[in-house]
């Protein structure tokens, strides 16, 4: 594959418009739902082959959908959803070649919620094997490319997602993270990527089988806006009670905050200079807008990320050992990937450390917020290296050598999974190879608010990079 950056931007009806805007367009009647669908089709279809970010199309079927009218905050505008996600009468492969294609039976609980925003679904967008790597790599089988550089990981395990918004194949689309997945496909395509707190929106099925409940749904945008709106239609569906209410973001708050900066990760893994770079320019420029930055010491119990891997390997385990309980008899377990058996094979080893693993990352809450209780924020990077080429971490290398180089990378997010608490990734820098580099902040648990109001700041301070720099706004 050539090294070039691939979009879809054009002079259509989708424009460079963000979904609340589209979904204006279609309150206002100058655009109708089935029109946008068959514009967003002929822009995915676009950029697909290239990307190989859909893993399953469902055009009539969105088509069809679309013609029934608009209905919801976001009526009529285009979207996917990652499959590891139940939609009625379509199969949920889990990005595995060992998951049958046995179709789901109804809509999954937070389906119903992401639904109930009126998003007009196109398919289902591909994710490495159970959610398990933080680059969308598959065994035997094509990666999806990053529209940045296709020679580049889109990130995982949203990566299908992250790749079409930032191709501008859809303003937005389904995400889900539980070690990094959502902020780790946002940082390595340039998007807009907030994993809510534990509890914020409607628990999916894998999250609630969970005994540590790592998973959160959400999105990945090109806007500020689209995420927040999101979050505020979601709760008109449903609002946990026991958080503070989100309510809808419009804007930056007046108020100054105060920002602790944390550059190196709890693991020790070095921050690589580009990274490192626009994490001080960004603390540079909170401080030129009016917010306290200072350097914080971080500290988490130094079993953090063994207990961490632990988990992993666990969830890996439980999904060879009881696949066909869970995905049905034609189940195949010699079908899974290296990276998947290397976990499972890993915590056969170690499983007798579990019980332990899981009461202090159970503790993780009360850890994190006393370390960063001085604090309204915390900024770090999302990743600890710039956005890696395709085959660094595809499950083909060695699992020793593959396990080392993921706990190099993702050293950062994990810790929000453990402790529930929200953080978002933004777009904040470029590489020297034209790739975008994503930052972090992290708040106290309940205060996506506080997240949402310095992303609007900073996507007015600093706008972020376009994919497409000469395409013009409608």
């Amino acid at each position: 594959m050539g090294n070039h950056r691939i979009h879809a931007f054009d002079d259509d009806l989708l424009g460079n418009l963000d979904a609340v805007a589209l979904a204006d367009l279609v309150r206002r009647r100058e655009v109708s739902p089935v029109e946008l669908t068959e514009a967003a089709i002929a822009r995915v279809e676009k950029v697909n082959g290239a990307l190989n970010a859909v893993k399953l199309a469902t055009y009539e079927r969105a088509l069809a959908e679309a013609a029934k009218g608009p209905r919801g905050l976001f009526a009529g505008v285009p979207t996917f959803v990652k499959d590891n996600t139940d939609l009625a009468g379509l199969p949920t492969r889990h990005g595995s070649q060992a998951v049958p294609p046995v179709s789901a039976t109804a809509d999954g609980a937070f389906a119903r919620q992401f639904l109930s925003l009126g998003f007009t679904v196109l398919g289902k967008t591909n994710l490495p094997e159970f959610g398990f790597n933080c680059s969308t790599e598959f065994q035997g089988l094509r990666p999806t490319r990053n529209p940045w550089h296709t020679d580049y990981s889109c990130g995982g395990s949203s990566g299908g997602a992250a790749a079409l918004v930032a191709a501008g194949a859809v303003p937005i689309a389904h995400a889900n993270d539980g070690g990094g997945s959502t902020r780790i496909p946002a940082a390595c395509c340039g998007l807009v990527g907030l994993k809510p707190s534990r509890g914020r929106l409607v628990e999916g099925e894998i999250g609630r089988r969970l005994p540590v409940k790592v998973v959160v749904d959400g999105v990945v945008t090109r806007t500020v806006r689209d995420t927040a709106y999101f979050l505020a239609g979601a709760e008109r569906y449903w609002r946990n009670r026991k958080l503070p209410p989100v309510e809808l973001v419009e804007g930056p708050a007046k108020r100054r905050l105060k920002i602790g900066l944390v550059i190196n990760s709890i693991v020790g893994a070095p921050t690589c200079p580009e990274t490192r770079t626009v994490v001080e320019r960004t603390a540079a420029l909170l401080e030129s807008l009016g917010h306290r930055v200072e350097e914080a010491v971080v500290t988490m119990s130094p079993s953090f990320p063994e207990d961490f891997a632990d988990y992993w390997g666990f969830l890996a385990f439980m999904a060879i050992r009881f696949g066909h309980h869970r995905f049905g008899r034609r189940f195949d377990s010699s079908q899974v990937d290296g990276l998947t058996r290397g976990l499972a094979a890993r915590f056969r080893r170690h499983g007798w450390h579990l019980p332990l693993a899981l009461l202090r990352l159970r503790r993780t809450s009360r850890q994190n917020a006393t370390a960063t209780k001085d604090y309204d924020l915390v900024l770090s990077p999302v990743v600890a290296h710039v956005t890696p080429e395709l085959g660094y971490l595809s499950p083909e290398v060695p699992f020793p050598e593959l396990f080392q180089r993921m706990a190099n990378y993702a050293t950062f997010t994990p810790v929000n999974n453990a402790d529930g608490s929200p953080a978002i990734s933004l777009p904040m820098g470029t590489a020297a190879n034209g790739l975008p580099i994503g930052v972090q902040f992290s708040a106290a648990h309940g205060d996506e608010r506080t997240l949402l109001e310095i992303a609007y700041e900073l996507e007015q301070a600093n706008p972020w990079r376009r994919i497409a720099e000469s395409q013009t706004s409608r």
